[in-house]
């Protein structure tokens, strides 16, 4: 008889294989109302570094520096997805889910340990189907020029046109239209969620807002920690343009297309200094040096985004901004920096500019990691200068005067993305839990 991890294993193994899941895109015209910002040079780092220090200077206001005046910005876009339903078929309701900076779709149905961290299977096994979007300018989404396109106004008013072809039925992958859409988002996915509740609160049926609160103080902790560099340099052959000459021969000069750390391991070993390939592995892959050799692979599709793309440096920003130290697998921290994407100038401009507060009436969660840094500068149960509040994501109730319910949650031992950690399946079902207990059953 099999063990009974091994037979988890197996059983789990054999639930995955048998999703429904596609990949689809999507296609819609946006109108967005937005800024029209003064383009300044963000070609080399050290230029998106004066970006940054800028951004994140106190007193100063860098978008309205920059500002030059409002243009309505007209475009036909493309929206990539997967689109996942159960072994049962779909029964009505779908949750619409929106990744924050930093991440792409499958942030909600992370591969990495055969699944066991995807929030998309625990929503399928609660007999929702998912819709996860690569945000406009983002992943295989359609690309823009980083200021004055892909801002935040334009990927709201994508997410809502994405979100009436879901209710009329019209994306003809999917060929059946959806009753109730509940929103889903992940830290800037969670504020463009909120955003649509604002602007069309008949669009939505329940908002779930994962990685978010409403204390804007912290965002310079995010805009400094991120440590932003130009994506197209940070992973030159995956983020960048593969055909760059300039770098394909640096990588033949430095050896770095094939076994790297087999001879990084040999001229270590020439000098006296002896590392087993796993040490000299731990070393490379917690250094910008990691994502050299992630950008000099050839066997991933260059997604070529412009300079005014901006990427975290590496895998130790990555756990300042979004891990919990000691509550989450190394190795999913190394797939999520070979994996991540980047942020726009432009939407870093517009990320504070959703209305006060939402005229839904419906049920809102916040769900939150204890230690979240962007949202609570670390410490989600602190209380606020002059706040009577218990927590700091409490304060999301003041923005959502009309909800039928809200609540605030805590995830224990968790930083800003809450899916990565060990215990995310714990949040995933408290998600479920909510919906089920406030007329959102599947």
């Amino acid at each position: 008889m099999a063990p009974l991890v091994a037979f988890s294993a197996i059983l789990l193994a054999s639930l995955v294989a048998a999703r429904q899941c596609i990949n689809i895109n999507i296609p819609v015209d946006i109108s967005s109302r937005q800024g029209k910002f003064n383009e300044i040079p963000v070609t080399t780092n050290l230029e998106v570094g004066a970006f940054a220090t800028r951004f994140n200077q106190y007193g100063l206001n860098y978008s309205a520096e920059l500002l030059t005046g409002y243009q309505t910005l007209k475009k036909s876009i493309d929206i990539s997805a997967s689109y996942c339903t159960p072994d049962s078929g779909s029964k009505g309701t779908i949750q619409l889910l929106t990744h924050g900076i930093g991440f792409d779709k499958t942030y909600w149905d992370l591969d990495y340990n055969n699944y066991n961290y995807s929030y998309v299977n625990t929503a399928l096994a609660s007999g929702y189907s998912t819709l996860a979007i690569d945000r406009y300018g983002i992943g295989n989404s359609s690309h823009g020029d980083p200021f004055n396109e892909v801002q935040a106004q334009a990927e709201v008013e994508a997410l809502h046109e994405v979100t009436k072809k879901l209710r009329a039925g019209s994306i003809a992958e999917i060929g059946t239209a959806y009753h109730k859409v509940i929103h889903v988002g992940h830290s800037f996915g969670s504020v463009q969620s909120y955003w649509l509740s604002a602007l069309y609160p008949d669009s939505t049926d329940g908002v779930i807002l994962t990685g978010y609160s409403v204390a804007s103080q912290f965002l310079a902790y995010f805009g400094a920690g991120s440590n932003f560099h130009s994506a197209r340099l940070n992973q030159p052959f995956r983020l960048g343009n593969a055909s760059n000459t300039q770098v394909r021969q640096l990588a033949i000069q430095y050896g770095v297309e094939k076994e790297f750390i087999a001879k990084l391991q040999g001229v270590l070993a020439s000098v006296g200094v002896a590392f087993s390939s796993q040490e000299v592995w731990d070393g490379v892959a917690t250094t910008e040096l990691g994502d050299l050799i992630t950008g000099y692979n050839k066997t991933a599709t260059p997604l070529d985004y412009p300079s005014g793309y901006f990427a975290n440096s590496d895998l130790t920003v990555l756990q300042y901004l979004f891990l919990w130290p000691g509550n989450y697998d190394v190795g999913i921290a190394v797939a999520g920096e070979q994996t991540k994407q980047p942020v726009t100038a432009g939407e870093l401009l517009t990320i504070g500019g959703a209305p006060k507060t939402s005229p839904f009436t419906g049920p809102v969660l916040v769900i939150t990691g204890e230690h979240d840094v962007p949202f609570c500068g670390g410490s989600c149960f602190a209380k606020l200068p002059g706040s009577d509040l218990p927590n700091i994501p409490a304060g999301v109730a003041q923005a959502y005067p009309a909800a039928s319910k809200f609540e605030a949650y805590i995830q224990p031992a968790t930083g800003h993305g809450l899916n990565p950690h060990y215990n995310s399946t714990a949040g995933y079902q408290v998600i479920q839990n909510f919906l089920a207990g406030n007329g959102l059953a599947a």
